[in-house]
Parts: C-alpha cells; structure tokens; sequence
C-alpha cells in the first residue's frame, strides 16, 4: 500500500503509514445452477403472493424475489407506460420519465396567492431551484379567481402565466393543483364562497348544479395551463385531480368517483394531455384504481401531525409505506405529493407558533423523515410547505390565522431558514446522482439484506439494477432517540463484501440523524467504491470528475475511490483538519480515513483530472451549484439534466440565484446579508468572476481556505447594510369613528333585506321565526358581516338571545339602539375548547324606549368556512351568521336588515385586491383603508389612545421609504403583544395584511412584501380598531427591518389602486 503526507495546522507532519489487514468477504451468492435458482425464485414468489395483498402484481412477486437472491439483475425490463396522449411524460415502476429521461421528482409547495406580489414569485423558484429541487407544485384557489357565478379572472395575483415563465426561466417543473378542492387550511377549502350557499346540490359530488359549477373555473384552468403543457415547451408536467377525498360513497352523498370522472373527462376533452394525478389523505386506497382512478397515485403524510407545543417529542417514522405502494400501485413511481414540510398553527393564548413548528420539523427531521421516504423507495416527492407565505385579508380558513408561515424552510419573510440547509443538502445529492432515480428494495436488517453490528441500527439497502449502485440508509431503530450509536456495515460492493469502515472505527449516527452509505458510484470516469461521508456533489465541473464529501464534524468518515489521470494527484490539505489517505485493493484504489474534529473545506485529491473534497456538514451547507444554462436558443435551457448538464461549486454567499459563463468570466447572481468568503470550483477556462455585475477582486496569493487547482477564491462584501436603513416611527395617526350604524339618526333602508326563507346550507335556524340571517346567503361571505334587527318596543322587553355562528375564534359586539349591551366570543386554544358558534343572551339594561322602532345591532366576524370534514363536503356550507334570535318578552321583529361588504361577492369594487381583501365594517365600505383618500378632516389621535368605549374606529397614517433600489428588505408590522379585548385589521396601501385578534392571539407581527410596500415612495397604512368591551381599547403599532439582503430578483412592481367615491350609500 501507499502513503501520502499531510498537511496539519499546526504544522508539517508525516502521517505514519496505516498497517492494516483487509480482510474481505467473497459476495454471497447462491451456489445454484441457473434452473435451480429460476425454480427457488418461482417458489419464493409463490410463497409471497400467499401471504401479500392480491394487489401486488406478479411483477414485483419477481422483483423481490430475485432480489432476496441477490439477483435482481435476472428481472425482466420494464416497458414505459403513459396516458397515451404523450410521450413526453412517461414512467415505469421506479420513476417518472421525462422528455425520454428518468427524473426523480424534488418538489416544494408554493401557493402564488399567499405572495400577492407577481413580481416575488421568481425569488420563491430561485430559492427552489438552488435548493436542488426540480419541480414546484401549486395550489390554485377556485374562490378567489372565481368571486362570483359567470366570473373567472386569471389577472393579478390570480394569474398563472406569470408563474409558469418565472418556472421555464429557474428550470423548474410545475406540478398544478386546481382542486376545485384544495384543502390548505383555505377558507372552504378553495371552494368558492358563491357555490356554498347557491348550489343545493352536494358538494364534490357529480351533483348536476354542482358540476355546472365547477365546470366553467377548471375550463378556465385548462385555457391558463395548455400552452404551457411540456408538449407545448412549456414546464407542466402534471395536473392533480381535486384533493385528499374518499372514492367510495358516504351514507347519503353518491357521486364521489363519478365527480373524478367528470373532472378527468374535462381535462382531456379540453386538451390537457399531461398525467393526472392524485393526492390521498394518507393510505386511504382512494382513486388509485377503479372508478375516476388517476394516471399517478399518490399519497400525503404528515407524520408529526399539526401540534407544535412539544417540538422536541417526535412521532417514529412511518414503516410501512413501501408495502404500502406495492399493494395499492406498484406498478407506478411511489409518489408522495405533499410530506410534511412544517406544521399550521392555530388561533389561542397557547398556541405554539410556528418557531416551534420550525424546531419540530428542523434539519434533523429533514434528515431522518426524507431519507426514510427514500428508503421506502419514494421517487416523487413534494414538501408541503416549501414557502408557506400569508393568508391575507379573508383568505385563511376559521382555524388559522393570518401568517402561513408554517415552519418552512424558506419562512413567510422569505428569509432562509436553518432547515434550508439541509433541504439543500439532500436536493443537491439527488440532482448529481442519477443512478439513485432507479433501484430496487434488497431489503433491510430485519431480512438480513444489511448486516450491522449494532441492533440499535436499522438499515435498509437499495440498488440500481442496472449500474450495480448501492446505497445503505440507515438510522437509528428508535428515530426519536437522542442517543450516540456507532456501528460497522458489511457493505456489498463491486469488489466483495466489505467492513466499513475499514480503518478499526465505526460509522457513528449523533442522535437524531441518518446517513446515505453509497457504494460502486461513477461520476465522470472515476469511481467511487464507497463512502460513509455523505455527497454533496458527484460529476464533472469542466474536465475534472469531482466528488464532494461532507458529514458531522464530531464523526470519522471513509470512502475509497479510483480517480482518473491519478499518476500526477496530490492530496493538499490545510486547516483543522486531520485526513489519512492510504491505497487499497492491490493498489487500484485509494482509501481515505477523516478523523473526528475536522472542519472547514478540505482538498483531499487535487489532479488535472479529479478534485475530492470533504467539508463538515455546515460548511457544506454553504455550497450552492447553480446550473450553467446553455444557449437561448435550446430548449428547456435552465434545466439541469434536459437543457444542461453544466454546474459549478459556489461557496459563502448567503443565496446564489443563477450563473452564467461567458468566455472566461463566471457571471454570478445573488444574495449577501454579510461579508463572506467565496470560493468557486469552476471549469479551468473561467479566470475571472462578477458578482451581480460587478467584477470580483480574486484573491492573488494567500487564501483564507485550502487553495487548489481550478479553485477561485475571494472576500465579498455588502455595500449596505441593516445599519444604513432606518425606518420612520409610525406616531401621526387620524381617527374616523367606523361605526355609524348603532347612532340613532342611521338610515339602513338601502341595505339588503333579509327576507330569505330557505337555504341551500344543511345547517338550518335553531330558533326564531322570521327570516334566515346567514350571510353567505345574501352576499356577504367575507369578512364582518352587520346585521339590524328592527321590533317595535313596548317597555316589556328584557333582552335578546342570539345564536351566532362565526367560527373558531370569532366574536360578535350587540348594541340596542345606541348602547352597547355585550360581546360574545368564539374560541380556539391551540385548536382546543373550540367555539364555532355561541349562544348568549344579551340584556336591554332598560335601553328599550317604548312606542317606537327600536335596533339590534350585531356586528360578527367570519373567520372563514370550514373545510371538508369527515369526507362530507357540506361543511362548507357553513351557517356564518345569526341561526337563533329570540327577544324575550316580544313576540317578533318586524325587519331584519343584513350588510357586508360594499357589493357582495357578486359586485365587490376592488377587482384588483379580489373578493377577499374586504369585509363588511363601514371603514373598508367606504374604502377608507386605500391609499388616496382624504383624511385630512378627521380628528388627530394616537392608535395608542384607541377607543374609549365599546365601538370600531380607523386609525389612518402615512410614511416614507427611501430604501435603496438592489436590496431586499424584509419588513414587518409589529402591534404590542399584551392580551386585549380588541380585533384589529391592518391595511398596509389598501392590501388587508393582518387580522390581530388580542384577546386570543397568538400573531401580533405581521411581515408585509415589498410590492405591497412601496420602497421608494408614499405608504398608507390603515388600522381598524374594534373595542369589544365598554373599557375600549388600544394599541401600538411599530416597523421591523428582519433582514438586508444585498441582490434579490430586480425591480418590483406596484399594483396598489387609489381610493375613489364609491358613492353615497356605503
């Protein structure tokens, strides 16, 4: 064997030579002649179609069988399947096929209409893309881009086209999801508020109104998306049908698989020719075969669930998902399209807020939760939420609030989190290592299939049946333990059985952690025999095969490799490091030992030919390998494995969004939040580096990192920084009353009559005998809704009983007349003790005057529709409004009168904001919150002085922004956090950003985009303060820079209209 020297920070050192024995194991194979082993193969099969679901086809009876054997490369190749409408879009039993390629689908989701800003969807794919990811998977949201019955509008913040350009631009797939049910924590669900109360017929079901509903909206979905099908050049390559629904009849609702079959029958009559695909709640069986099946099952799984109060206890892994897939569709790619990508957080005192959710879901679960779906041989995957974003205005359903941040990896600020590292990490090794797109499941500890020294490890062994590429995953049998266990591998290479590692030590696992044990891996024209570090990167960057290794600093770590053009290598090593190289199996191999405590970047070879890397695992999080885009004038030009399979190694920056090479310049664009030290493995050929355009001053000499050959370095600094923005205090305030309704002199008789008798909503009146008083009804979804009941006193008259529906966390003020008699709450305390709908009984306190009309007033808030409950649709259709009223000591009203927002749904004046941007009270009517009207009459008071008594006013304030054109700054508005009985709306330049419920909270800060901001003009911010107790209410509100980032995605549109008069009768 071989020795090479190493370079140590302390100094020049000689490594004494490694004197080991290797002892190897021949590769166990069946010492059968070829009938015997065909024989034993069929009997196994036999053996496992007895005891399997009748659901798994003979096939994968082969597959595991010849397996078990080890001779899964005696199984018979697969043909492709498709829709037979393309071939563009193909898969077999391991993967999707793509463009006549095998991809593993990486995918995040991203929910446009949570960005209100067109203008920022590129940065949410940029990130994606420099995540590693290949695909991005959509919800659209039927309710909001079809307000009203005849009305679909894919304009705005409703487009689509936009999102699918910024796609082809980042080399990204797109998944699209139109529902009509989408789920995602949306009011109804996605569902149209319209169709709740105007379809009598069930929902999501082939009810004959129901579909006349439908139809109109997913036509419209088909106009948006079939230019951009593959088949078109465009990046779509799958459209789900509807979302997380049962196939099989519920008691009283038929029609579930007939209404898949009507959906599926108008993709494809229309021209949507991609697969279509479907999202079952769990392992539910649903659509994968029979009626309204789909091309592509698949399945969603959220193995934390949803409560984040204890972010360090875990739920264990799921085992069985694999057995799963082979009973219900072995014979398409498993695909999961939504993983839990973090947690929604809902309204109270206690909920946990999405840090925890970030902490429940963080890197470790990242690691341990994706390895574990690629161990269960998962080859599509989508992470729900990769950005979460804002429910803004009226958006959320009645069990969340505003912020929809949802822990993600990118957070509701669009700042990167910590758990974006590891998302990188993962994704990066996928891009860069394609034999891992096809393999076969050997086994695991439990058959045997992976021999480990440890019983506190389980294993699992997959391998490409047709590269002989093996790769051992492995975690702790107890995934939740916190525990250190190190442990041996007998690792079935190329070149016999062998003990990894070889060196005398072990293979650790550092609590909640998993690795990716990769044996008999080529990248250009080297090999990799093994490795128990993990791989950042294996393939070619220029001429040279290059492998970038990483792994926990605390652990050792060993790969052995033959590189090409070895004769001239060297290994140059500097820093803490401590590497051992030694040459193996009869001197064709080179083996390398990293011991414990090494950090930093590491040249482990340096050849003409070959670069080997190693860097501990935060280190390597730094990495980025954007893609080299080939020329404009080739098709899918960003995407990597199709348009191009160029990339470079880029080290430091906070973000790199793109690169490019022209002649010997490596042009790079992206983002800095502190100086940082850049290293770049580029092609030989590139001697020069720009920086968002500016040309970077190379370091010439002395590098602050391991120098090697081919490798630029440099230091990068930010021209501004947090420093150098200040924000404007927010202390000039101008105060409107917003409640004229309950003044005596209020003239409601242009308001809408509640004179409604029946109602499509199954959730009928409790008690009183006049009209139904449910908004939805009469127009009025969104948002507050006011009611005027009208009686005629007589003195007798002691009180009102209201039964008010308004949703979890919901609250609903009543005055008699012009006194304020009481507030009623909802509740939710992190999704306990909840409160949809109270009954209370308000005393008059002597406020009835006798002899003349006399008015309840009942100001409520609707905290959205429910979702899909217990697969019946019709809890959508939910009673938001007054389902009981009773004066006691008065036999009726003699009128009700019902108002909510200006026009209803049906004729709302903001089409730019859309149906959901404005509620019912009097200020946002008036449209007091937009940017333009003249407030220069109103009183002056301080928000912090609020309101004396019970009651609703708008507070209303301008300010300046100056910030300088290349920066993004995220910013927030803050309100005080102490616990009040007061509801708040923020308007931040007439976008309604923030519902600040103090009494239960938790969110009292609420980041705003730029786009919404202007950042280089006049910003109108509007505050409607509801006081619900007679003790009134106040508060503060303050601007929160939450980062600088020097780069972002260029200019941002504004699409902020002005006030105008919306006439006399508001």
């Amino acid at each position: 064997m071989t020795h090479h020297a190493h370079s140590h920070s302390h100094g020049e050192k000689s490594v004494v030579a490694l004197q080991r024995s290797y002892k190897y194991r021949a590769a166990v194979r069946p010492l059968l002649g070829r009938t015997s082993v065909v024989l034993c193969a069929f009997l196994l099969i036999l053996v496992l179609a007895y005891v399997q679901d009748t659901r798994m086809r003979l096939y994968q009876l082969a597959t595991t069988a010849l397996g078990l054997l080890g001779l899964s490369d005696l199984r018979p190749a697969t043909a492709l399947t498709s829709n037979n409408l393309t071939d563009l879009v193909q898969w077999d039993p391991y993967s999707l096929y793509v463009m006549g390629q095998r991809i593993f689908l990486w995918s995040g989701e991203f929910h446009t209409w949570r960005l209100p800003v067109p203008d920022l969807w590129p940065d949410i794919l940029q990130k994606a893309k420099a995540a590693g990811m290949n695909t991005i998977s959509i919800y659209v949201h039927w309710g909001l881009t079809n307000p009203s019955n005849g009305t679909v509008d894919f304009t705005g913040v409703r487009a689509l086209a936009p999102l699918f350009d910024a796609a082809l631009a980042s080399g990204l797939w797109v998944v699209v999801r139109p529902g009509p049910y989408i789920n995602a924590e949306t009011t109804a669900g996605g569902i149209a508020h319209w169709v709740t109360s105007e379809v009598a017929g069930h929902l999501r079901t082939n009810a004959t109104d129901y579909e006349s509903s439908w139809v109109p909206y997913i036509k419209g979905i088909i106009e948006e998306c079939k230019p951009y099908q593959i088949t078109e050049g465009g990046p779509i390559i799958a459209v789900q049908i509807d979302n997380e629904y049962t196939q099989a009849d519920s008691p009283g609702w038929p029609g579930k698989a007939e209404y898949f079959e009507q959906l599926e029958a108008l993709y494809r009559s229309e021209g949507i020719v991609v697969p279509l695909t479907y999202n079952d709640p769990g392992m539910g069986d649903n659509f994968a075969h029979g009626p309204g099946s789909v091309d592509i099952y698949g399945l969603d799984s959220y193995p934390q669930s949803f409560d984040c109060s204890n972010p360090y206890v875990w739920n264990p892994v799921v085992t069985n998902y694999y057995t799963y897939h082979m009973q219900t569709s072995p014979e398409e790619p498993f695909y999961i399209p939504e993983f839990q990508g973090g947690a929604f957080d809902p309204w109270g005192p206690n909920a946990p807020g999405y840090d925890n959710c970030r902490i429940l879901t963080d890197s470790d679960f990242e690691q341990i939760f994706y390895l574990n779906l690629w161990a269960n041989n998962v080859k599509m995957a989508n992470f729900y939420m990769l950005y979460g974003g804002t429910s803004w205005g009226y958006l959320a359903f009645h069990g969340v609030y505003t912020s929809y941040d949802y822990g993600a990896s990118i957070a509701e600020t669009r700042i990167l989190t910590p758990k974006f590292a590891e998302l990188k990490r993962e994704g990066l090794f996928l891009r860069s290592v394609p034999e891992f797109y096809k393999t076969d499941v050997i086994g695991n500890t439990t058959t045997s299939a992976v021999e480990v020294s440890s019983p506190l490890i389980f294993g699992t062994y997959l391998r490409n049946p047709d590269t002989g590429a093996g790769f051992y995953l492995v975690r702790q049998q107890n995934s939740s333990s916190l525990e250190t266990v190190t442990f041996t591998l007998q690792a079935n290479t190329s070149e016999g059985v062998i003990t990894l590692p070889q060196d005398g030590s072990s293979i650790t696992l550092t609590s909640r952690a998993s690795k990716v044990i990769v044996h008999d891996l080529y990248f250009g024209s080297s090999h990799l025999l093994y490795s128990t570090a993990a791989i950042l990167f294996a393939g070619t960057i220029g001429e040279r095969d290059v492998l970038f290794l990483y792994g926990p600093a605390t652990d050792s770590h060993e790969a052995a490799f033959k590189l090409s053009g070895t004769s001239s290598a060297i290994v140059n090593t500097s820093g803490p490091l401590d590497i051992q190289t030694s040459t193996i199996m009869d001197g064709t191999h080179t083996m390398v030992d990293v011991l414990p405590g090494t950090t930093g970047l590491s040249y482990i070879w340096d050849s003409p030919s070959s670069l080997v890397l190693f860097a501990d695992s935060d280190t390597a999080g730094t990495f980025w390998a954007p893609t080299i885009a080939q020329s404009s004038a080739t098709q899918f030009q960003h995407f990597y494995q199709f348009g191009t399979n160029e990339t470079v190694l880029v080290g430091g920056p906070y973000l790199v969004r793109n690169a490019s090479i022209s002649g010997d310049t490596l042009e790079l664009r992206g983002d800095l939040n502190d100086t940082t030290y850049l290293v770049v493995l580029a092609p030989s050929s590139v001697t020069k580096v720009t920086w968002n355009g500016d040309e970077v001053e190379l370091d010439a000499g002395t590098s602050k990192v391991p120098s090697a050959t081919g490798v630029l370095t440099a230091t990068l600094t930010p021209k501004l920084t947090a420093s150098s923005i200040s924000l404007p205090s927010l202390n000039e305030w101008k105060y409107a009353d917003s409640l004229p309704e309950v003044s005596g002199s209020y003239d409601d008789s242009y308001w809408t009559t509640a004179d409604k008798y029946t109602t499509n909503i199954p959730y009928k009146p409790i008690y009183g005998d006049g009209p139904i008083l449910y908004g939805c009804d009469y127009g009025y979804c969104e948002g507050a809704v006011l009611w005027r009941g009208h009686f005629q006193g007589t003195g007798n008259e002691t009180g009102i009983e209201l039964l008010i529906n308004g949703g979890e966390a919901f609250a609903a003020s009543v005055w008699l007349n012009s006194k304020f008699i009481g507030t009623t709450y909802g509740n939710s305390s992190n999704n306990l003790n909840i409160l949809e709908e109270t009954n209370t009984l308000f005393p008059f306190q002597g406020a009835v005057i006798p002899g003349v009309d006399n008015v309840v007033t009942v100001i409520q808030d609707n905290m959205g529709l429910n979702e899909t409950q217990d697969d019946n649709a019709d809890t959508s259709k939910c009673p938001r409004g007054i389902r009981g009223y009773e004066i006691r000591g008065h036999n009726y009203f003699t009128e009700w009168k019902v108002q909510g927002k200006l026009g209803g749904y049906t004729n709302f004046p903001d089409k730019t904001r859309g149906v959901f941007n404005e509620g019912g009270f009097y200020g946002e009517r008036a449209g007091w919150h937009l940017p333009g009207f003249d407030d220069s009459a109103w009183e002056s008071r301080s928000l912090s002085t609020g309101l004396s008594i019970a009651g609703v006013g708008m507070f209303r304030t301008t300010f300046d922004l100056n910030i300088p054109s290349g920066l993004d700054v995220p910013i927030s508005f803050d309100f005080d956090s102490s616990f009040q009985p007061y509801r708040a709306l923020l308007f931040v330049n007439g976008w309604q950003v923030g519902r600040r419920v103090a009494n239960l909270g938790p969110q009292y800060s609420f980041p705003v985009q730029q786009g919404i901001l202007d950042y280089s003009g006049t910003n109108t911010v509007a505050v409607l303060l509801w006081a619900m107790e007679d003790a009134g209410a106040h508060a503060s509100l303050n601007m929160t820079i939450n980062g600088v980032f020097e780069g972002g995605v260029g200019a941002i549109t504004l699409d902020n209209p002005q006030w105008s008069s919306r006439g006399q009768h508001i």
